[in-house]
């Protein structure tokens, strides 16, 4: 680990951090514990215009409703090269300024659940590609309210497109009542 960074005030003993171990062995799953499976999300813009993604109908979850771009995360990504690598292979597009702008909990089961990670992105042209995932179309804002969006986007995409390019994060958590309905619950800015 480098000291870049560290004050002249930088405590005597940080020759002892910096020589402590973190194996593999360390990095265990605790069986029982909350676990997630980490997802990204992105929304793209171009102009005035946000990517949704139509999801295809033969799609297991979602057929036929507009969602951002993204998807899991592999073993070996981290979050942002998980969330470029979706936008290549849902929309065949190249984007820049690929901000994090939220994470979000969602609790599927006790003990399992996804967090999910937020981006914005701006396209750098508007080709898209259709995938197996579905159909990507540019959106006016305008336009939003009359579409078939994924339950959660009424809230949420309003929320990230106004934000600024130096706003901090925002942190949401999902939960599902008995009627299984979405609560969307954002903690308060710090």
């Amino acid at each position: 680990i480098s000291n870049r960074g560290y004050s002249a005030q930088t405590p005597r003993n940080i020759e002892k951090i910096r020589n402590v171990k973190m194996g593999k062995a360390d990095q265990k799953i605790i069986p029982h514990r909350y676990q997630v499976v980490p997802r990204t999300l992105c929304f793209i813009t171009h102009g005035d215009d946000v990517l949704l993604l139509r999801g295809a109908a033969d799609k297991r979850i979602w057929p036929n409703l507009y969602n951002g771009v993204g998807g899991h995360v592999e073993p070996g990504e981290d979050v942002r090269t998980a969330a470029q690598r979706e936008i290549r292979e849902e929309t065949g597009l190249d984007v820049r300024d690929l901000r994090l702008r939220g994470v979000i909990n969602i609790p599927v089961e006790s003990d399992t659940g996804i967090l999910l990670f937020v981006f914005t992105a701006t396209a750098t042209g508007r080709d898209v590609c259709p995938s197996s995932e579905g159909t990507p179309e540019w959106i006016a804002h305008d336009r939003l309210a009359g579409l078939a969006l994924v339950e959660d986007l009424p809230t949420l995409l309003p929320r990230v497109l106004a934000m600024e390019p130096d706003d901090p994060l925002f942190f949401a958590h999902y939960r599902y009542d008995e009627q299984d309905r979405l609560n969307i619950n954002f903690a308060p800015p710090m």
